[in-house]
Formats: structure tokens, sequence, C-alpha cells
């Protein structure tokens, strides 16, 4: 559905009141010219070279040929005036394309007075509104307005009735790489998984991540979901523990050089700065006899 702050179409912008509502289109009997419409050669109608659209998917132009064979144009294209004396292309490139295909003559069309600017205008508007363009091509044609006539995002946004992070969003596709941007053309990506592929972080990986959204059908939510796995900092390998150099057990060795002079369990606690020794006796007579021992080795 075309985004209905576009308005109603260029027919809101040049005024219903140039369409003659009293004759139906029909192929033997097309679009009155009133007022700004008239029907002019095709040979004598040039395309715009700013047209946005880049793109013309074959099937969908045998379509609108049939139907013109049939019915013939249906809605005038738009045009101005070109300093050469041909007519120039602002909107309906494609039945254009379409009507000469199907071996028409002449095509009604509008003629309107628009400088380059306003034609680029135009043609994106146009294109907008009968959403034709690919998610590049939309990129591309506020990439013009701002390059070639200086105008900001915001002032963009404004003209195409576009929100300026529409706008802003819009042209960081531009930013993707070709086979990325290829994908995106052929309709294998929409622009939120264009978008999603811009959030991967290392650039290396951007093209693999774009292909695994393709080949597995992943919704945009799922690509937003699959991006912030990929950007999970890979944890660090653990060094291993550096083993300490053996020491003696010192007091272990006074135990038992302990246990062996006094013939008795001997336990030695050392905290630091201080300690003590524990000596064990069992019964009086071995009290006597270990206070005898102490005695000769302090003596």
């Amino acid at each position: 559905m075309a985004n209905k702050s576009l308005g109603r179409g260029l027919s809101a912008l040049f005024g219903e009141d140039n369409l003659d509502p009293a004759i139906p289109p029909t192929a033997a009997q097309p679009v009155k010219p009133k007022n700004g419409f008239r029907s002019i050669p095709l040979h004598r109608i040039e395309p715009n070279r700013a047209q946005p659209r880049r793109e013309f998917d074959e099937e969908a132009m045998q379509e609108l040929e049939n139907s013109i064979r049939l019915h013939g144009v249906l809605a005038p294209i738009t045009v101005r005036r070109s300093d050469n004396g041909y007519f120039q292309i602002i909107a309906g490139e494609r039945r254009w394309r379409a009507a000469r295909r199907a071996g028409l003559e002449s095509i009604p069309a509008m003629v309107i007075d628009a400088d380059d600017q306003k034609m680029t205008e135009l043609a994106l508007i146009e294109n907008l509104q009968r959403e034709d363009l690919n998610p590049l091509e939309e990129a591309e044609g506020y990439r013009a307005l701002i390059d070639q006539f200086g105008l900001k995002q915001d002032t963009v946004a404004e003209r195409v009735g576009r929100s300026r992070s529409a706008v802003a969003n819009s042209l960081r596709l531009l930013s993707l790489d070709e086979e990325v941007r290829s994908m995106v053309i052929d309709g294998k990506l929409s622009s939120g998984h264009a978008r999603a592929v811009l959030a991967v972080q290392d650039a290396s990986k951007r093209i693999s991540a774009a292909k695994a959204m393709a080949e597995s059908g992943m919704s945009v939510r799922q690509a937003e979901a699959y991006v912030k796995k990929l950007n999970k900092p890979a944890p660090q390998p653990q060094e291993p523990a550096v083993p300490q150099e053996f020491q003696p057990d010192y007091y272990a060795e006074l135990q038992q050089k302990l246990e062996g002079a006094l013939g008795r369990r001997v336990h030695i606690e050392n905290k630091k700065n201080k300690g003590r020794i524990e000596l064990e006796y069992y019964g009086d007579d071995d009290l006597e006899r270990l206070v005898q021992a102490l005695a000769a080795v302090i003596l």
C-alpha cells in the first residue's frame, strides 16, 4: 500500500480538474487531453536520465504491454519540454516503454514546467507512491536530491513525504558491499535485512551474514538476533595456571624430627609472625617423661 503521506498521486499536484471524467479511457478512445494534457508522439519523448528507477521487471512489463494493447494507456504520463524540442519524462517511463512495445504511435501526457530539481523530486515521489522502487533505487533517489541540489536530509524527507529517520536509514544502504546490494536488488534481502547486515561490526563478515539470511529465509527480527550473536566478543582463552615452584614443607620436617626424638605426636601450627607447637602425652607418667625429655633438650 502506498504511503498516505505522499498524497493522492501526481493528480493531487496538478489538480483533478485536468482529467475529463466524462470520457472513460479505452483502446479506441484513450484519455482525452484537457488543459495541460495532450497526445504526444512517442518518438518525441525521451526518458529522464535522473529517473530513480533502474530495474524494470520483464514479466511485469509484458503484463502492462498486454493491458495497453487491450485498453490503451489509462494513466497519462507526465513530461516537461526539453531545450532540444523533445519532451522529457518526469513520471511514467514504464508506461512509455510498454506503449512503444505495444506499437502505439502516441501517448496521453501532461506537460508541466519543471526545473531539474522539481523533475527529480516528482519522479521520486511518483515511484514511491507506486512502490515501484527497490530499496537501493529509493536510496539513490534521495542521494541525488542531496548531492545534485544541496538539500538536507530533513528537507528531502519533507519534499517526498517521508520521515527524516526513514530517509537516513535508506541512505545507509548505499554503503553496502556490491554483492549485498545485488541481493537487495534481486529481492533476496529486504531493506530491513540490509540494515541488519550493516549492523555487523566486523565488515569482513557482512557478506557471509547476508548470504546466511537469504538462504535460511530469516525474518528481519531473526536476522537482527543473528547479528547480535555475531557481534558478541569471542570468549578469551583462559591462560593455564602457572605452577608454583616446589618448596619443601619445612614445618612438616620439623614435626617429623620432634616426633622421632620425643616419641609422640607433634603438631606445629604456623601463622604469620607467630605459631605454636602441640605435644601429646598419655597419662601422668608419660607427662613426666615428656618433661624430662624437654629438660634434657633445653639443658
